[in-house]
């Protein structure tokens, strides 16, 4: 296993679902770490299942104000390791029948939201010459998903944050990469599902099928290997720029 003893990792979208997925791998590998979200009872519930070297900080990372407000309330802290987990899957529907608040909605959150914690807590890692940030893009910024327009455009966006960024500080030993997961099981699919088929006229089950039959491997993902997925990045130190697909045969 990745021995992350002695660094500290920050991992938005904490509280629950993948990124809680997340936060147990880095806390099992030896790492301290932040749980970073909007919802205080979540994070503290998180952190108190995880137990000692971890904890749990309220923050809006689609707004500016708020994210300042992590970096100082984490002080002195030095965050080598940074997960942009957090994200919004947004509307299901054509794009002309979604709305410019929605649209944006999923923009502030999925991509400004990356940004701002990058912007935050990069000088640090600059500074002492070493840190990975690790943004948590998505298959569907890759390939066609009808009636997900912004949520695959952010991803998309995503992806080029990351690949631009990585020539920005990687010379001064700062590794940024995104791990793009494919549909992952849990309550986020569980609604696109149940979504999907409300639009389409079928059953859940049906619009479950039609999407895993896309994957190589005939499934989506879990939880649990996302999770170790970041960890083996951790693990690769020549890393660098690199977008890794995480789909269960999703992309081929």
């Amino acid at each position: 296993m990745t021995d992350l003893t002695g660094r500290t990792a920050v991992v938005t979208g904490g509280g629950s679902g993948l990124g809680a997925a997340i936060a147990r791998s880095l806390h099992a590998a030896g790492a301290d770490v932040v749980l970073v979200g909007r919802d205080e009872t979540k994070l503290a519930a998180t952190a108190s299942a995880l137990g000692s070297r971890a904890r749990g900080l309220a923050c809006d990372v689609s707004d500016a104000a708020s994210v300042e407000a992590l970096r100082e309330a984490l002080g002195d802290t030095e965050v080598s390791i940074l997960v942009n987990n957090a994200g919004i899957p947004g509307p299901v529907a054509a794009l002309t029948d979604i709305g410019v608040d929605d649209w944006d909605e999923v923009f502030a959150v999925n991509v400004r939201g990356t940004y701002l914690l990058c912007k935050a807590l990069l000088p640090g890692m600059i500074a002492r010459g070493d840190g990975d940030v690790i943004n948590i893009a998505s298959v569907s910024g890759k390939r066609p998903l009808a009636h997900r327009t912004p949520y695959c455009a952010s991803k998309m966006a995503v992806i080029g944050l990351t690949s631009t960024l990585a020539f920005e500080v990687g010379p001064a030993g700062v590794r940024v990469n995104s791990l793009s997961p494919g549909p992952v099981q849990g309550p986020r699919m569980e609604r696109n599902f149940r979504l999907e088929a409300e639009r389409s006229g079928t059953t859940v089950d049906d619009a479950e099928q039609v999407f895993v039959s896309r994957a190589a491997l005939g499934r989506m993902v879990t939880e649990e290997e996302v999770g170790a997925a970041v960890l083996a990045m951790l693990a690769m130190p020549g890393m660098c720029g690199a977008d890794v697909d995480l789909s269960a045969g999703m992309v081929a």
